[in-house]
C-alpha cells in the first residue's frame, strides 16, 4: 500500500485473520466459546472465593483479583477479534483504537505487577509460614493488589501517548486490534524511537517484575529441597507450579512481541502470538490455577451443600 501525502487520523481499518469458506464460521464459533467459557471460568473463581471461606486465604484473594482483571483483558479485545472474524476487514473511529490500546496495555502491565506479587505471596508462605499471616494482613493484601493496578495504569500511559501522537498516512492495522507495532508501521514518520522507548518502558517494568519472580521463586526452590520428607516438598512444589506456568506463557508471548523492534519481525507474527496472551492464558488460567486444585474442589462441595440446604428450606 503506498503512503498518500496527507496525515490520515479519522479512522483505522482491523485487518484481522482471513479465514475462508467454511472456516469463518468456525473461528468464530470456536473464538466465541472460548470467550464464553473465560468469562464463566473466572467469574467462577470470584463467586467461589466469595462465597466460601475456606478460601479466605491471601494467595485466592490474589487469584480472584487476578480472575477479575482476566475478565477486562480478554474482553479487551475479543469482541474485535469476532467482528473481524464475522464480517472480515472492520473499521474503528482512531480514538477507540487508542483508547483499547491503552487500556489493554494498562491491564497487561497490571498482570505483570500482579504476577509478581502473587510470587512473593507464595514466597512467604513457603520461606516465612510462621509469620506469613501477620506479614500478609489484610490491609496488605489491599494495599498491593490496588498498587498493581495503579502501576499498570501508569506505565502504559509513555507508550500509548506517544503512540496516539503519530502522524499516520496509512489506515489498515495488520492485527485484531489496536496494538503498538502494527500501529506504527502506519506512521508517515521513522518510529524507530519509539519503538525503542516501548522497548524500554515495556521491557523495564515486566523485565524488573520476571527478575523479582526468579529471584523469588529461586529461594521457594532454596527452602523447599531443605523440606525433611518428599511428600511435604511435592506439597509445596504444587502449590507453586500452577503459578510458574503462567508466568512462563504470558511473559514468553509478551517479551516476544514488546522487546525488541517490530521491524525484525515478519506483518502478521504479533496477532498470532497476541492469541497466546490475550484469548489463551486467560482461558487457562482458572483451569491452571483453581479448577484442578483440591483447595476448589472442597470449596465447591461446601457451597454445593450450602445451595441445597437452602433450596431445601425454601
Amino acid at each position: 500500500m503506498d503512503r498518500a501525502n496527507h496525515t490520515w487520523t479519522h479512522t483505522f481499518i482491523l485487518a484481522g485473520f482471513s479465514p475462508t469458506g467454511t472456516l469463518r464460521p468456525l473461528a468464530f464459533m470456536g473464538t466465541l466459546c472460548i470467550y464464553l467459557l473465560t468469562l464463566a471460568g473466572n467469574l467462577f473463581i470470584i463467586v467461589l472465593v466469595q462465597a466460601d471461606s475456606g478460601l479466605s486465604t491471601p494467595m485466592y484473594f490474589f487469584i480472584s483479583v487476578l480472575s477479575f482483571l482476566e475478565l477486562w483483558y480478554v474482553s479487551t479485545t475479543v469482541p474485535t477479534l469476532l467482528h473481524t472474524l464475522l464480517h472480515g476487514p472492520s473499521p474503528i473511529p482512531a480514538t477507540a483504537c487508542f483508547v483499547q490500546l491503552y487500556v489493554f496495555h494498562s491491564l497487561g502491565m497490571t498482570e505483570c505487577y500482579l504476577l509478581g506479587v502473587m510470587a512473593l505471596d507464595r514466597y512467604l508462605a513457603i520461606c516465612r509460614p510462621l509469620h506469613y499471616h501477620a506479614l500478609m494482613s489484610r490491609q496488605l493484601q489491599l494495599w498491593l493488589a490496588g498498587a498493581t493496578w495503579v502501576a499498570g495504569f501508569s506505565a502504559a500511559l509513555v507508550p500509548a501517548s506517544l503512540t496516539a501522537t503519530l502522524p499516520y498516512c496509512l489506515k489498515e492495522v495488520a492485527h485484531y486490534f489496536c496494538d503498538l507495532a502494527p500501529l506504527m508501521r502506519l506512521a508517515c514518520m521513522d518510529t524507530s524511537w519509539h519503538a525503542q522507548v516501548h522497548g524500554a518502558v515495556i521491557g523495564v517494568a515486566t523485565g524488573c517484575n520476571f527478575v523479582l519472580i526468579l529471584g523469588l521463586y529461586g529461594g521457594i526452590l532454596k527452602a523447599v529441597l531443605k523440606l525433611p520428607s518428599a511428600a511435604s516438598r511435592a506439597k509445596a512444589f504444587s502449590t507453586c507450579s500452577s503459578h510458574m506456568t503462567v508466568v512462563a506463557l504470558f511473559y514468553a508471548s509478551a517479551f516476544t512481541v514488546y522487546v525488541g523492534s517490530p521491524q525484525n519481525r515478519p506483518e502478521g507474527t504479533d496477532k498470532l502470538i497476541a492469541l497466546v496472551y490475550a484469548l489463551l492464558t486467560p482461558f487457562l488460567n482458572p483451569i491452571i490455577y483453581s479448577l484442578r486444585n483440591k483447595e476448589v474442589k472442597e470449596a465447591v462441595k461446601r457451597v454445593s451443600d450450602k445451595i441445597r440446604t437452602l433450596l431445601g428450606e425454601a
